[in-house]
């Protein structure tokens, strides 16, 4: 599945405010909960592993990759992205505060490896990722992501 089908327009949200890290991930999994793509045992289940495991979906400084196992509630495989107006910090050493969460739910542990390779790629290019960061349009993230699709 490519990034773009994963990630698409409407599962954007620019300049997201949030108080901390459990909110954040409430809000990007709402966008997927809203449609029935996921349940919100989902959502529980990504917060109930972070505070057993730590920060870990903080994979890289300002990001965050918020999931859980598919059998926590996944209907369809999909993927959300927040930008927080403000970043929050999740714990991690070297890579707090975050400002980007993106949520992936799959229904399995092999349709979702394309797009995440599509998402390295953005990750790899500091210019699309400095509008990931900073901009206010989402039809500019959505460029970004069709772009690494």
């Amino acid at each position: 599945m490519l990034l773009n089908e994963m990630l698409s327009k409407n599962h954007i949200q620019v300049n997201v405010e949030a108080k901390d890290w459990e909110k954040a991930i409430d809000l990007g999994g709402e966008i997927l909960l809203k449609e029935k793509l996921i349940e919100l045992s989902y959502i529980e289940a990504v917060k109930k592993t972070k505070r057993e495991i730590g920060p870990y979906i903080v994979i890289a400084p300002g990001i965050a990759l918020s999931h859980a196992r598919p059998e926590n509630g996944v209907n369809k495989t999909s993927m959300s992205l927040i930008q927080l107006k403000n970043p929050v910090k999740f714990g991690h050493e070297e890579n707090d505060p975050v400002k980007l969460i993106f949520t992936l739910a799959t229904t399995d542990n092999k349709s979702h490896l394309e797009s995440l390779r599509q998402l390295m790629g953005v990750m790899t290019e500091s210019s699309d990722m400095d509008i990931l960061f900073t901009t206010k349009d989402v039809d500019k993230i959505v460029e970004v992501i069709n772009k690494h699709s």
